[in-house]
């Protein structure tokens, strides 16, 4: 079954940890900041563009599950704090045949986030974090 996985939560939470455990082809947003040695150079002014990646990665996996049956599983792991930011994702996977899963990951474990983002952030995230049950 061709399935997409999209983990939410806050930094620091374990989605990437989750998504390794999960197994798949594995995305994320923040891998738009990765140089070539694999260091982590975020830059703000190019969030969007960061997402656009993203999208189109999942896109591009999806698209070549079509000719060589490869990415039967698509993991996003992503902050995706409010319901908007993970339609295209849905739209993806509706138009390629994938069943969706979002999944929260709580940080019950006291972890860390790699990335420093501030506890004013943090707080703005947990703030607009949207559920739909």
């Amino acid at each position: 079954m061709k399935t997409l996985f999209l983990l939410r939560g806050l930094p620091g939470s374990g989605k990437s940890t989750l998504a390794k455990e999960i197994g798949g082809t594995h995305f994320e947003a923040d891998m738009f900041f990765l140089d070539e040695n694999s260091n982590y150079k975020f830059d703000a002014t190019k969030l969007k563009d960061a997402h656009a990646w993203c999208q189109n990665e999942v896109n591009t996996s999806m698209i070549l599950n079509v000719t060589t049956g490869d990415h039967e599983r698509i993991i996003v792991s992503n902050t995706f704090t409010q319901e908007w930011e993970m339609e295209a994702y849905y739209n993806l996977a509706k138009n390629w045949g994938y069943t969706v899963f979002a999944l929260i990951v709580e940080n019950r474990h006291g972890g860390v986030n790699e990335h420093g983002v501030p506890a004013d952030k943090l707080e703005i995230m947990k703030n607009r974090f949207e559920v739909k049950l």
